[in-house]
């Protein structure tokens, strides 16, 4: 049975798209059995594109076809919740309170990290940690 690991951020455009599309090419190399997904929790109008250029520019650096992953933004769903194994928030400071508004029965199942937006550190110093 492949398990399901639920990235979540802001705009679904940028971290937990990083996450999702590295995750899933080296579950997939290694045969584990789980899959990322990923979500936004408050999507962005203003973005260009279906994907970050920085997070574009990251997966190709790591020899990773962005082509296949080109999707706009998908919101988060109390269904993505209820099919997901394991939840990670990227960034505990900026997504607790979209979280606790948003999906407070689901907080407890969630796991928090502290990888910061581009208003706070560089996608050379934040990707990494993803």
């Amino acid at each position: 049975m492949t398990r399901t690991v639920l990235f979540l951020c802001t705009g679904n455009y940028y971290r937990s798209r990083f996450a999702e599309i590295f995750f899933n090419w080296h579950a997939e190399r290694r045969v584990v059995p789980w899959r990322a997904e990923s979500r936004g929790l408050e999507l962005f109008a203003d973005n260009v594109g279906p994907m970050s250029t920085h997070t574009i520019a990251r997966l190709r650096r790591h020899g990773i076809p962005d082509g296949p992953h080109q999707r706009l933004p998908l919101v988060a769903a109390h269904r993505d919740f209820e099919s997901a194994h394991h939840v990670v928030a990227v960034q505990a400071t900026e997504h607790r309170p979209m979280l606790e508004r948003l999906f407070p029965t689901w907080l407890g199942r969630i796991e928090f990290w502290e990888i910061p937006d581009l208003n706070c550190a560089s996608p050379q110093e934040a990707i990494p940690h993803l």
